[in-house]
């Protein structure tokens, strides 16, 4: 069986059947605005002291408060130099299980991580559960490269200042492992997910769902 790519499995960690349309209508292109996001994770030392940079930057909170959240990653962060100055950018990984970008790799004080930039808002704590699996994947795959494990990577929230470390923990890899089940099972259309709150931001929304008829015009 071949791999999924990153994205699919985060996928699948967030709703199946969005797994299923977008494999049906084939893989869309990362809009301008998203890479635009995600550039900002290279310009961290820029922003901290470029007025006009940071101005015209898309960022999501205040300059003062965003500076603010930047110097306190780069006084408590052990990795922040190697984050900031990555080993390589865009790397492409091919694990057993999934293969993908890696937006950085980092070469910080325990070796080589992934780091991978994510567009939204960060949860209070941690990362999203979808994420988490995107980024496990992305360590695993790094870690079948490199044949040595990859126990953490890096979570950035570029938009936001925010810089999250996770470790890959045993139960971070059963929530992938999971993922992993579900993108390998999928040959039809899955049950709607019961939390309509995913729905509202996913591009097969309006054709999302069986139709069906009304007892009035089965009787005709």
């Amino acid at each position: 069986m071949s791999t999924h790519t990153f994205r699919d499995l985060e996928t699948a960690a967030y709703c199946p059947r969005k797994l299923y349309y977008r494999r049906r209508d084939g893989a869309s292109e990362v809009p301008d605005e998203i890479e635009q996001i995600r550039s900002l994770s290279l310009e961290y030392e820029r922003l901290l002291t470029d007025d006009a940079a940071l101005l015209a930057a898309p960022v999501e909170v205040g300059p003062e408060e965003y500076r603010d959240r930047l110097r306190s990653l780069r006084d408590r962060l052990a990795d922040w130099d190697a984050l900031v100055a990555p080993a390589d950018t865009n790397a492409y990984l091919e694990g057993k299980d999934a293969r993908g970008i890696a937006h950085k790799l980092v070469a910080g004080a325990d070796g080589t991580v992934p780091a991978l930039s994510f567009a939204g808002r960060p949860p209070e704590n941690g990362v999203w559960e979808p994420q988490t699996v995107r980024l496990v994947a992305a360590a695993k795959a790094l870690a079948w490269e490199r044949e040595r494990a990859v126990e953490h990577a890096y979570a950035e929230y570029p938009a936001y200042g925010v810089v999250r470390r996770i470790d890959v923990n045993a139960r971070r890899a059963g929530v992938y492992r999971r993922a992993v089940r579900t993108a390998d099972s999928i040959d039809g259309p899955p049950g709607r997910v019961r939390n309509d709150a995913k729905c509202a931001p996913c591009e097969f929304r309006e054709n999302c769902g069986v139709k069906t008829r009304s007892l009035r015009s089965m009787l005709r």
